[in-house]
């Protein structure tokens, strides 16, 4: 592979002559004897069998058109259920075509593919045949549907993932925090789920979120609820006892929602707070939304967590891009290689200002520098703003989020693969969605992908 980067004109080796198969290969000049005993009419009737095939084809055309095809008598087809008992279905037999889910609730498209084609199953999955697919190595739950990474955090010897989860399908639905915890981002503890839809002001889903430890050690975790008429709010919850390493128990503030869609915001286009950054002695989050189809990034001051202040102006804007969610906004060093906490800003600092374009379904960032007088974000190269410019990554790649880690002072980026598996598969293998992570480790180590 060393070779091949070096050297682009670099050949593979014959790999029928380093792996040989079981069959006897012809000799090349017994290939070449039998093309010239090949016989000269061969061509001839090549002809002909063309001819008569062509014609044969006009006939049965003509019978087609004036008698119709009859589907009933088609043969049937074996379908496997969902207990891999084979049953027989006629090929005329049509899946329902399956929505796309959580559109109309006011988030990103959490279904893909439902079926192939006009909506016939061509193929008869079974939830063996699609086992194999289960990773080793990237961080999914046992079973059912994962999307967002939320609240990842590092406390007391532990990885902490909170993360997007339906705990009755392998579909967008209920939407609830899983909670897994590792020690080296590898090895993963399952945990009882972290919040559940069970208020009024999250009732239609615990959507995406973000974890601040604040300088005394306390942890306040920001989220978008989806209220009982749809709207996206946003509630606060915190540890019930920041002595468990685990963080096992959650309570959600009394007072929530702290933030509700403020004038000109579309009730469905207000989510996914940020971590909060500290500036002098007060906190700010950044929240994503639009104005008709420029993407937008509000920014928001408190020094409780409890109640908050829409600061003036926009952190940053680009039209056309659309509904910006799952923003992520942290900094990063231009004179050395380890990660920054969230709240540093200064000389030899940039910003990076990612976001995840809900029309397209890409994650976009994009390098700049923050004023923090102005609460405004100016890109160091402005045809390379968030949502014209890079992207994290060029495949199946959304809804990602950094925390800083300051057990290895490095910036860890999670991100959610949404697979292109059709939906009709996910329920046959009873899972969707894996998380992949990206480390910046200390100087002189080496960075981590999973």
């Amino acid at each position: 592979m060393v070779e091949m980067m070096k050297n682009p004109f670099f050949s593979f080796p014959d790999l029928e002559n380093e792996y040989p198969s079981s069959y006897t290969p012809l000799l090349q000049d017994q290939i070449s004897k039998q093309d010239h005993e090949r016989p000269r009419n061969v061509q001839q009737t090549s002809n002909k069998g063309l001819l008569l095939t062509f014609s044969l084809f006009i006939c049965i055309a003509f019978v087609v058109v004036f008698t119709g095809s009859d589907h009933s008598s088609m043969s049937p087809v074996v379908v496997i259920d969902d207990d891999n008992r084979p049953s027989l279905s006629s090929p005329s037999e049509k899946l329902t075509p399956i929505i796309p889910r959580g559109v109309s609730e006011g988030v990103s498209e959490k279904s893909f593919h439902p079926v192939s084609g006009d909506g016939i199953l061509l193929f008869p999955w079974s939830t063996n045949m699609l086992s194999w697919q289960r990773t080793a190595y990237h961080f999914q739950p046992q079973k059912n549907w994962m999307n967002d990474p939320d609240g990842p955090m590092f406390y007391k010897g532990w990885y902490h993932l909170f993360y997007q989860y339906n705990p009755d399908a392998a579909v967008w639905g209920n939407i609830t925090w899983g909670h897994s915890v590792s020690k080296d981002l590898i090895n993963w503890l399952d945990l009882p789920f972290a919040m559940v839809p069970d208020h009024w002001y999250d009732i239609n889903g615990v959507w995406t979120g973000s974890a601040t430890l604040l300088p005394d050690g306390s942890i306040v975790m920001i989220y978008t609820g989806s209220t009982n008429e749809s709207v996206q709010v946003q509630n606060v919850a915190f540890p019930a006892n920041l002595s468990d390493p685990l963080l096992i128990d959650w309570f959600k503030y009394s007072g929530n929602p702290v933030l509700v869609p403020p004038p000109g915001i579309g009730a469905k286009d207000f989510r996914d707070p940020t971590t909060a950054l500290q500036v002098s002695d007060k906190w700010r989050i950044v929240i994503g939304s639009r104005f008709n189809t420029t993407g937008i990034a509000l920014v928001y001051e408190t020094t409780d967590f409890l109640s908050y202040k829409l600061l003036d102006g926009l952190l940053h804007e680009v039209p056309t891009t659309g509904m910006w969610e799952c923003v992520d906004f942290y900094p990063v060093s231009t004179t050395a290689a380890n990660g920054l906490d969230t709240s540093v800003n200064g000389p030899g600092v940039k910003h990076v200002l990612k976001a995840s374009l809900d029309d397209t379904k890409k994650d976009y960032y994009a390098l700049g520098t923050y004023d923090s007088e102005t609460n405004t974000w100016t890109p160091d190269d402005p045809e390379l703003d968030v949502g014209i410019g890079i992207r994290y990554d060029y495949g199946k790649y959304y809804a990602s989020k950094t925390f800083y880690d300051q057990n290895k002072k490095r910036r860890i980026l999670w991100s959610w693969i949404g697979e292109t598996d059709s939906e009709t598969a996910d329920i046959k293998k009873r899972w969707s969605g894996v998380q992949v992570i990206f480390s910046m480790l200390e100087e002189d180590e080496v960075n981590l992908v999973a």
